[in-house]
């Protein structure tokens, strides 16, 4: 993504260089450091990350590569007044998420008013057969959603793109705060940030909110995270989460079926399960439903889950509202289920499987942005403004031999956020993706979430796997 015809937002300074009123109070603190004191600091920073093992596991060339994701000190900040207006939006989507996925496997509503291509669901892998009439405990099917958002102006925030399957990223924007307010903790006495240290517990409470009905009456729903081991790039993720929330960390082997139940061993002998948190993808949930090899799942357990007996969160099948062709229809799927306009706006995009749409692209793929409808990290996209023509001459190809697994959208100016280097601070393109949590009782938002920003000069790709770092997010007080 290059820049578009505007001018790239800072959100730090106005055009004339004078300090927005969200950072002033962090830029009077900051003017009063010692350079080389920061300098020291940031050193530190890198040395708590190694030291806490907050690393990730690189996939593709560089196969079971540990590297640490890079960390910048300088906060991205967000107005009170921006958050609420940015909460309304967030909130709406999730609910219209949530209701888009019941119909999609029950009556399918939308598809039968015309407001939603059928097609999209035929020989998609993401839409699972087995969920067809069964509604999940509660009626919750995404319990942990991370919706990623770009800034283009003043009060310009877009969604990128919806993480309703398995979004990551939530043990970053925990740890980073921790950081913060170990190195400088006189800044936050000095600007009033909301709080994010108690996201474990309020996960916790949502997700023993989402226990079958049959189990909430008898005392405190057990919750587990169902990992699928230590080589899984987020596995620090799946570790830490289930320390934090007092939970027990499990894989497959250490799960079963136990009188109708699924159970847990322990060295007392095998103990029920209410709620499991998975981060174990729809395919290797259960081997007598889904891929046979699988050792990750536990057979049987969609048997137990459609007799309500344990809540999957979130619930298998919910990665078709991940698919990139899915997405190009949210306003169209806001406004059916909510009555409402969407409050964010989604990034216009051009459906390759469409011949109008693929002969726009490939007529004008140096200018965009192709992503694969199911991919995630980085991979497997086209930066046509960054590519050569030898690149993109072999994605063409790629193109026209599978149009409908890819999407296209127009380069952005994403809004920059500086970044702390040797010779100062200087501007870089950030994203941000909040944290959702859903029950019956409501929608919880979590204020701020993960900061993703590209390193490099002028680089648009924020993902770690592709280079990029985070930072710490904050939501002013009012």
């Amino acid at each position: 993504m290059q820049s578009d015809s505007r001018a790239t937002y800072d959100e730090m300074h106005h055009p004339d260089g004078a300090v927005r009123s969200a950072y002033a109070g962090f830029r009077e603190w900051y003017d009063e450091q010692d350079r080389g004191w920061l300098k020291k600091q940031d050193v530190e920073a890198e040395r708590f990350f190694r030291r806490t093992g907050i690393t990730f596991n690189v996939y593709g060339e560089d196969a079971g590569e540990e590297r640490l994701i890079p960390f910048d000190m300088i906060p991205r900040i967000i107005t009170a007044r921006e958050w609420r207006k940015l909460s309304r939006g967030i909130e709406q989507r999730v609910r219209a998420l949530n209701a888009f996925l019941h119909d999609l496997y029950h009556r399918q509503e939308i598809v039968r008013a015309g407001r939603f291509p059928e097609r999209l669901l035929r020989g998609n892998d993401a839409f699972l057969r087995q969920m067809v009439g069964l509604t999940p405990p509660g009626g919750v099917y995404t319990h942990v959603v991370g919706i990623d958002l770009v800034r283009t102006g003043p009060d310009e925030f877009m969604v990128l793109e919806d993480n309703a399957r398995t979004p990551s990223g939530v043990s970053y924007m925990l740890e980073n705060r921790e950081t913060m307010m170990a190195m400088f903790p006189e800044l936050f006495s000095r600007v009033a940030v909301r709080p994010v240290s108690d996201y474990p517990r309020r996960l916790a409470h949502s997700l023993a909110a989402c226990a079958p009905e049959a189990v909430r009456g008898s005392g405190r729903p057990v919750v587990a995270v169902l990992t699928p081991g230590i080589f899984n790039s987020a596995y620090f993720e799946h570790a830490f989460l289930a320390d934090q929330m007092g939970a027990e960390l499990v894989e497959g082997s250490d799960l079963r079926v136990v009188d109708g139940r699924i159970a847990m061993r322990t060295t007392r002998g095998y103990r029920p399960i209410d709620v499991i948190y998975r981060r174990v993808d729809d395919e290797y949930l259960d081997p007598l439903s889904f891929h046979p090899d699988s050792v990750l799942g536990v057979a049987g357990i969609m048997d137990i889950y459609r007799a309500g007996r344990v809540t999957i969160a979130n619930a298998p099948g919910t990665g078709i509202a991940d698919d990139k062709a899915i997405y190009s229809f949210m306003p169209e799927i806001v406004e059916f289920y909510t009555g409402e306009k969407p409050l964010l706006n989604n990034v216009p995009t051009w459906r390759c499987g469409e011949p109008e749409a693929l002969k726009h692209v490939l007529d004008n793929l140096k200018d965009l942005v192709v992503k694969e409808v199911h991919g995630s990290g980085g991979y497997g996209m086209l930066i046509g403004p960054a590519a050569s023509r030898r690149e993109i001459a072999r994605f063409a190809k790629k193109l026209r031999a599978r149009p409908e697994n890819y999407i296209a959208q127009p380069t952005l100016s994403l809004s920059t956020v500086p970044i702390f280097t040797k010779a100062g601070l200087a501007p870089r393109h950030v994203d941000l993706r909040p944290f959702v949590l859903v029950s019956p009782g409501g929608i919880d938002i979590t204020p701020g979430g993960l900061t993703r920003v590209a390193l490099k000069k002028g680089s648009l790709v924020v993902n770690s796997s592709q280079g990029g770092g985070t930072k710490d997010s904050w939501v002013l007080e009012d």
